[in-house]
């Protein structure tokens, strides 16, 4: 049976407020403290690396919730905007729609989220109709939605009875439990886990990056490592690719993780080896820093590959 979309994506969307640089710590002393810049624009984890796809030129549907307020109206007008598919983005008619502060300052950042309808996301807000249409189906912020990430193993397992490949970016866990026992689970019924080297870390219990992504590949996913100026590995049925970093100097790395993921499933979909898979990761999610905010620098898939590359091949 054809599948209408690409990709579906299942989690997390809210406003980002992006403030900074800061030049020292903040002054709760009921005091100004004056940035460079200030942005609102798309975030969430999930939403971010949607609209990365759309731009790449996949056909994408988003599966969530949101509050019936203003916050909610703009993420979906955004999305929308992309090309998303927002049929899926349930309206709470009770609980507000998340909101995040990014406070910046050089390569680092602090993140402050009120959870709004984060916690009332479930398997039920994700119709069997789309899972059974999507070519591949992706979760992220598996610790902000905590019965989205009960159900998630039951979803992953509904979408891959009707054709489709999965893959999961937990994301950080505020809580740092990490969920052991639920983490294997859903793993047994994820093909790419995409994790930073900071969360595989945590994820698996060992230090070194390499044991993280094999202990982790244990459990049945290829395991894909977003790992900063340092490129990206890939753990494969025991094989390991590395791709190196772009030559870039980030002006924001807000999304670039989400960015990544977006290229890196785009470029899957289209049927391109793991390396350049990886690569093509590597480069969304690098590009992605060259302007403010999670969306506003996401590539197209031309920019990734030139068409005289793509010709060529």
């Amino acid at each position: 049976m054809p599948h209408p979309f690409d990709l579906l994506v299942l989690g997390d969307v809210n406003p980002d407020v992006v403030l900074g640089p800061l030049t020292g710590d903040l002054d709760f002393r009921q005091r100004e403290n004056l940035v460079g810049h200030g942005s609102l624009t798309l975030g969430g984890s999930a939403a971010i690396t949607a609209a990365g796809a759309a731009r790449l030129g996949l056909k994408v549907a988003f599966a969530g919730r949101i509050g019936d307020d203003a916050a909610g109206r703009f993420v979906r007008d955004i999305l929308a905007e992309r090309g998303v598919d927002t049929q899926a983005l349930t309206v709470d008619p009770a609980l507000p729609t998340p909101l995040t502060a990014i406070l910046t300052r050089d390569d680092s950042r602090a993140i402050v989220t009120s959870s709004g309808v984060l916690g009332a996301v479930s398997a039920a807000d994700v119709p069997e109709r789309l899972l059974a249409s999507a070519r591949h189906v992706h979760a992220s912020s598996y610790f902000l939605l905590p019965q989205l990430a009960a159900g998630l193993p039951e979803l992953f397992r509904i979408a891959r009875a009707h054709g489709a490949t999965t893959s999961l970016d937990t994301n950080d866990d505020p809580a740092r439990q990490w969920d052991p026992a639920g983490i294997p689970l859903v793993l047994k019924e994820t093909d790419f886990l995409l994790p930073n080297a900071a969360e595989a870390r945590q994820l698996s219990g060992k230090s070194a990056l390499l044991d993280a992504a094999a202990q982790l590949a244990g459990h049945g996913p290829t395991v894909v490592v977003k790992n900063g100026a340092d490129g990206a590995i890939a753990h494969h049925r025991g094989e390991i690719v590395t791709v190196p970093a772009s030559p870039i100097t980030p002006l924001d790395t807000v999304g670039a993780g989400d960015s990544f993921n977006a290229a890196f499933l785009a470029a899957t979909l289209r049927g391109l080896p793991l390396p350049d898979a990886l690569r093509a990761g590597v480069e969304g999610g690098g590009r992605s820093t060259l302007a403010r905010g999670g969306i506003d620098g996401q590539p197209t898939w031309n920019e990734l590959f030139p068409l005289t590359e793509t010709e060529s091949a």
